[in-house]
This record gives structure tokens, sequence and C-alpha cells, in this order.
């Protein structure tokens, strides 16, 4: 298992926030500087609505979300909504780092920088490219 130290507990929804919160500063510009308005939440499991606009049936298989419109699609006569959001889903990340192993912090790192390119819509390449200048390759 991967080496932090939450004293035998999980950890918990504020400690995963901090972990995007960290992953989120490490966000190198142009993209840092669109990223103020973007909420970041972490809740347990992703609900089935949410699993079938993705084109998932377990809430087990998404470990992350990004809801809005990416950038590029919109406009400056759009009507107000509801803010961009990246949701974490905390249970599935925590099965995929015991499963995996990998520092928790670089797992929550890559599947930030894997949401912030969906608000961007970035290809699969794109994303790879920004979270090797995240650090999140450290």
């Amino acid at each position: 298992m991967a080496a932090q130290d939450f004293s035998g507990a999980l950890p918990d929804a504020r400690d995963i926030e901090r972990m995007a919160e960290i992953a989120l500063s490490r966000i190198p510009p142009p993209f840092a500087d669109h990223l103020a308005n973007v909420v970041l939440r972490v809740e347990e499991l992703a609900d089935a609505e949410t699993l079938a606009a993705v084109g998932l049936t377990h809430p087990m298989q998404l470990s992350g979300v990004y809801h809005g419109r990416p950038i590029g699609e919109k406009s400056a006569w759009d009507v107000a909504s509801y803010p961009d959001q990246i949701r974490l889903y905390r249970k599935p990340i925590l099965a995929e780092w015991h499963d995996t192993g990998v520092d928790l912090q670089r797992l929550v790192t890559h599947i930030v920088v894997h949401e912030v390119g969906h608000h961007f819509g970035l290809s699969d390449d794109d994303m790879h490219a920004l979270e090797d200048s995240s650090g999140a390759g450290e």
C-alpha cells in the first residue's frame, strides 16, 4: 500500500479534498488562470444520474467527473448556469489506491488533472502532457 500516514484511519472526504487542492495548485499557467470558478466537491459515490450520463452502471467504476461546459464551448451570450464542478468520489478512489498501491496524492492528482482536461476540452494526449507538467509523475 502507499506510504501515506493516516494513523490507521482511511482518508476522509476532507483529506481527499486537500489532496485535490494540492493537485489544482500545481496546474500550470495558462490553465490555472481559468480554474478560479470551478467548484471542487468530494462525495462518497456517484449517483445514478451521473453514472448514466457517463455510460457506467456501478458507482465504483467512477472516481471523478467534470460537470459543466468546456471553456471552448462557452459564449458571452450563454445564460448563467450552475458553476462548473469537478467531483471526486472517495470510495472508488480509495479502492483504486488499495488495489494498485499507487501513492494516494499521485492518484488524486491524476484524477484531478483528467477532469481539468475535460474543463478545457482537451484530448487524452493533451491531458497526459498537462499531468506531466503538474508534477503528478514525481
